[in-house]
């Protein structure tokens, strides 16, 4: 269970962290990517051959694939495209300390991750690598929920509206109670027919 609920939260991480992304993050992300790597978030979020012309279109497609995707895989293949060159950036930085850096380590070189490309694109990075079960998830979780500069932003609180029960117009309410009374009426005429032929026999 504890397996499930540190997958879950993973998940629940990569979604933010996709979602704090603005539009113009997006298109600039992809527009910095190689053409293999743009090729590829096309296939996956469905386009026809060719892929998308219009970057605004694709930012919506990628946030419906990444929408849908959340536990099919769509979201994390999504997430691990557009973030390949800044993880690429961040093992070059870390170098020998890559695998499993300490969070000192990590935070020295987030500034030239986020210099050049973005400090939503190092987000989504960190929190694609928790999803991925990297071996400093742990430390990786806390910085995405606590650090001052590379916390996510506050998931935005569902609102639950109740609908009120439905309820039958006066109108209907009163064509009831008349079928039903009629019912009840005809119901009482033929018990008094019966009991009158009864008693005639």
């Amino acid at each position: 269970m504890s397996q499930l609920k540190n997958r879950l939260q993973a998940l629940s991480l990569l979604d933010r962290a996709f979602a704090a992304l603005t539009d113009a993050e997006i298109e600039a992300l992809v527009a910095s990517l190689p053409d293999d790597h743009r090729e590829a978030v096309d296939q996956i979020c469905g386009a026809k051959e060719g892929g998308f012309e219009d970057p605004a279109a694709r930012a919506l497609a990628m946030r419906a694939a990444a929408s849908r995707g959340r536990m099919t895989g769509q979201l994390e293949q999504l997430s691990t495209v557009v973030t390949d060159p800044c993880l690429a950036k961040c093992i070059e930085l870390l170098g020998d300390n890559s695998d499993n850096p300490t969070e000192l380590q990590l935070l020295e070189v987030t500034p030239t991750l986020i210099e050049e490309f973005g400090i939503g694109a190092t987000r989504l990075m960190l929190a694609c690598s928790v999803a991925g079960e990297a071996a400093a998830s742990a430390m990786l979780t806390r910085v995405l929920k606590h650090d001052d500069t590379l916390a996510l932003p506050p998931a935005e609180a569902v609102v639950t509206t109740l609908l009120p029960a439905p309820q039958a117009d006066a109108d209907l309410k009163a064509k009831r109670k008349a079928a039903k009374e009629k019912k009840q009426a005809d119901a009482r005429a033929r018990r008094e027919q019966q009991m009158k032929a009864a008693n005639r026999v």
